[in-house]
Formats: C-alpha cells, sequence, structure tokens
C-alpha cells in the first residue's frame, strides 16, 4: 500500500506524473488538488467549470483547512446545474510535520462531479405549471379597475 501525498506547486503541473515514496504514481487528467492557500477559490472553480466541459466528469481533491474550499466549490457547480454528485470519499493521509519531522494525520477529501445533461435543467412539465401559476400582464392590470369591479359584482349576480 502506497500512501500519496501531492505537493505540487501548481495545478497545472498537476497533470504531470508524481513521484511518491519510491513508485511513480500517475496522476488522473481530470483531477484538481485544491489549496486555499496558493490560489484563489474562483480560480479552481473555473478550472473545475473546463474540465467538466473536456472530460465530463472532474475529480476534486483536498486535504486539511482546504475541505470547505472543495465543498464550496461543489456546491457552485451543483446548484448552477452544470455538474451531479457522482462520488464523495473521505480519508486521512499521513504527512511529516515539517517542524517536528513526525508523522500527522490529515483529513481528506475526494468529491467526484460529472456533467449534467442538458434536458435535466428544464423539464417541460415544470415549465408548464409556472405558466399556469402566474398570471398575465392583463389580469393583473385590469384586476383593480372600476370596470373590471363593476364586471365581478354582475358575475356574482
Amino acid at each position: 500500500m502506497a500512501i500519496v501525498v501531492a505537493n505540487t506547486t501548481n495545478v497545472m503541473d498537476a497533470e504531470k506524473d508524481m513521484f511518491a515514496g519510491g513508485k511513480i504514481v500517475a496522476q488522473k487528467k481530470n483531477r484538481i488538488q485544491v489549496s486555499n492557500t496558493k490560489k484563489p477559490l474562483f480560480f479552481y472553480l473555473n478550472l473545475a467549470k473546463r474540465y467538466i466541459k473536456q472530460y465530463n466528469d472532474v475529480e476534486l481533491s483536498a486535504l486539511g483547512m482546504a475541505i470547505p474550499t472543495v465543498v464550496t466549490i461543489a456546491e457552485i457547480l451543483k446548484s448552477n446545474g452544470l455538474a451531479i454528485e457522482k462520488r464523495v470519499a473521505t480519508s486521512t493521509v499521513g504527512s511529516k510535520d515539517d517542524a517536528k519531522g513526525r508523522l500527522v494525520q490529515k483529513a481528506k477529501i475526494e468529491i467526484v462531479l460529472e456533467k449534467t445533461q442538458k434536458n435535466d435543467k428544464k423539464t417541460p412539465a415544470a415549465t408548464e405549471t409556472k405558466a399556469a401559476e402566474t398570471p398575465t400582464a392583463m389580469e393583473t392590470k385590469d384586476a383593480d379597475t372600476p370596470a373590471a369591479m363593476e364586471t365581478k359584482a354582475a358575475d356574482k349576480e
């Protein structure tokens, strides 16, 4: 079992092979390793949008304090109707503490999102229901006029 701890300095380098614990591990092309200190949230959000368009899915992963950033990105993509959740996995990863040199456990999250279908965004049934519930401009405009009130009174008699 090999523990892979990715310490990439640039997200664009994430597509290259990484060296981890004596073994070369190939990086997935549609994986984004999010950091909350290196790049702003919108950089990763736009990158995730591009990956979804290019590969039809994207895997967002983060360690420790970057986990809320990944969750926020996933929720934005889902609420905008660009992606649906395919898989969420949490785990702990051992990494060396720079100051003391001891092994520290860090929380890790991986969220896989896939592209939504175009026809999932607006279904005909939802559009028809909305149209039936909203009054037309003429109905709302004429409802308070004296002529409309007389017509309503005549209809009641």
